[in-house]
């Protein structure tokens, strides 16, 4: 009788032979590290950039006035006033969310500094510190009816555009008869604070606006809260999908408030540049100012549809609308024809964003 084979005992896995690599044989596009230009053409400015980088040429050789030092001085001070409101409607677009309200609160915050200060005949800094006060509020209003009706953006700031649209005529006729504030230029504490939101700087012997280093300063600010903070996932969460971010307990409520008080903040400052440089406020100036906003985070690769963009983007997106604005000037170009030049860099930007997102997906 025959004796059965004993089974051979299996080989432990550790002891089998791994395969060798292969260099370049086994990556494919899920695995292989994306390059360096890759990478960078994922970045939500680099569109942006490359249509600075346009304009500057083009209004370079267009226009000679636009090389000189004190020139490019003029254009940054465009885009700071623009660019300082830009980052905040950058950061809300972001959260999914913009503000039509946002020119006219300029103008509010102005003429509530301006009026109280003059009807009370206060020091300047307590009509700036309850213009904050009502900037905040104001920004605060939007964001909860936003959050507690589920209405659109659009049309919460809608009304609130026409309601201190209404304000800002009604109650500067009703105390100065005008429809512009009264001067307090002659005012206890003017000249303090015009040091601190109007004055201007000697830098390489060209003076320069302190718009510039506050808008500098607070587009550092606007890039650390976005990249180095909870509070910047919360804002990219919120914007990509409100829903998902409340079930993983992102704090919607208190994300989305914030960002439409961070936009009343940003009009009060712009607004106290505005009181401080001129002393005196028009009614009836801001109007239509928000969709220059909107267009400059836009073209800094801001999403309408929000969860996309950044704070470099909208400053470089303020810079191109600087340099359009004074580039039409120094070329002695009818003024005419800036909107329209507005309009196109804002195709040619949109679709500059659109193929770099899809060069950078691309495999």
């Amino acid at each position: 009788m025959s004796q059965a084979a004993t089974p051979a005992a299996p080989v432990p896995a550790a002891a089998e032979e791994a395969p060798v690599p292969v260099p370049g044989r086994d990556r494919d596009g899920r695995t292989a590290e994306r390059s360096l230009l890759r990478r960078l053409l994922g970045r939500p400015e680099i569109g942006a950039l490359i249509g600075a980088i346009a304009v500057y040429a083009f209004f370079f050789a267009a226009a000679p006035a636009f090389r000189q030092i004190d020139s490019t001085a003029t254009v940054l001070y465009q885009a700071s006033t623009m660019g300082i409101m830009a980052l905040a409607v950058a950061l809300l677009m972001i959260g999914g969310e913009f503000d039509l309200s946002a020119g006219v609160a300029v103008t509010s915050s102005a003429l509530t500094a301006a009026i109280l200060s003059f009807q009370l005949t206060l020091n300047v800094w307590s009509g700036v510190v309850v213009a904050l006060v009502f900037s905040l509020a104001v920004g605060a209003l939007n964001g909860f009816l936003l959050v507690r009706t589920g209405l659109p953006s659009f049309l919460v700031t809608l009304g609130t555009f026409l309601m201190l649209q209404g304000l800002n005529l009604a109650i500067t006729k009703l105390f100065t008869d005008n429809v512009a504030s009264d001067s307090i230029r002659d005012m206890d504490g003017f000249d303090q604070a015009k040091a601190v939101f109007a004055s201007e700087i000697t830098v390489g012997g060209v003076d320069v606006k302190i718009t510039v280093l506050w808008w500098l300063l607070f587009a550092a600010l606007a890039t650390w809260l976005l990249l180095r903070t909870r509070y910047g996932n919360w804002v990219f969460a919120v914007g990509g999908d409100q829903d998902s971010a409340r079930a993983v307990g992102v704090p919607v409520t208190f994300t989305k408030v914030t960002l439409f008080m961070g936009v009343g903040f940003a009009a009060w400052f712009v607004g106290m540049h505005l009181l401080f440089s001129f002393s005196t406020v028009q009614a009836s100036e801001g109007v239509g100012n928000e969709f220059l906003y909107i267009i400059a985070a836009v073209i800094g690769g801001c999403l309408l549809t929000g969860g996309y963009g950044s704070a470099a983007g909208a400053v470089i997106g303020a810079l191109i609308f600087g340099m359009v604005s004074q580039g039409i000037v120094y070329a002695n170009w009818n003024p005419d024809w800036f909107k329209f030049f507005l309009g196109v860099m804002l195709l040619f930007a949109t679709l500059v964003n659109l193929w770099v997102r899809r060069s950078a997906t691309r495999r």
